[in-house]
């Protein structure tokens, strides 16, 4: 019997923690599990970082560390922006819109500069950011509040870079761009239904 893998184990932990709701205020009083959940719970959230994976995965190179890792930087400083109370426009139009964005760029397997690439997604990361923050349980530590928000981040982009390298090994890399489509249709239809498109 093979062992159990650690990226499984973190998933069925995750699905067995109380969950939250995202976007609709949280009342967890385990800080780290509240951050870790409110990713998780918001399809918004959970597409545009998987797609920031499945870009870095097909972007390869330094992509495949730098894009992940812009992601969770910008996006723990959107956190503290908005744990802080400092205002954002646009954020709930700029988390739709990066789902979007970034779908569309893997769905075209659009292929910018390092740094061009890494500052769409250190966009996108502000606003999923702050969204985050804002709702950071009042009783609840905001260091351990974007710790979890931080961990399932990372889960998420590295769910993206892993499906891009099991369609490399399955010789189906379109799978990938139609990954990609799916999310930026998703994020068309979430703005559609939410009214701000």
């Amino acid at each position: 019997m093979k062992p159990t893998s650690p990226f499984l184990t973190f998933l069925v932990a995750v699905m067995m923690t109380t969950a939250a709701e995202a976007h609709t205020g949280i009342g967890s009083t385990s800080a780290f599990a509240a951050g870790l959940m409110h990713p998780l719970t918001g399809l918004d959230h959970m597409l545009a970082m998987v797609a920031v994976g499945l870009w870095a995965g097909m972007r390869g190179g330094p992509a495949l560390w730098i894009w992940p890792a812009t992601f969770v930087g910008v996006m723990v400083v959107g956190g503290v922006l908005g744990m802080a109370g400092i205002g954002l426009p646009f954020v709930e139009q700029g988390i739709l819109a990066s789902v979007l964005l970034i779908g569309l760029a893997v769905a075209l397997a659009a292929r910018p500069s390092l740094a061009a690439g890494a500052a769409l997604i250190g966009l996108a990361a502000l606003f999923h950011g702050h969204a985050h923050g804002v709702e950071v349980p009042a009783d609840a530590s905001g260091f351990g509040y974007a710790l979890g928000f931080a961990v399932a981040t990372a889960a998420l982009h590295a769910v993206g870079i892993g499906i891009t390298v099991l369609a490399a090994r399955l010789a189906t890399p379109v799978a990938v761009r139609a990954a990609g489509g799916l999310t930026a249709i998703a994020g068309l239809v979430l703005a559609v239904s939410s009214g701000l498109a």
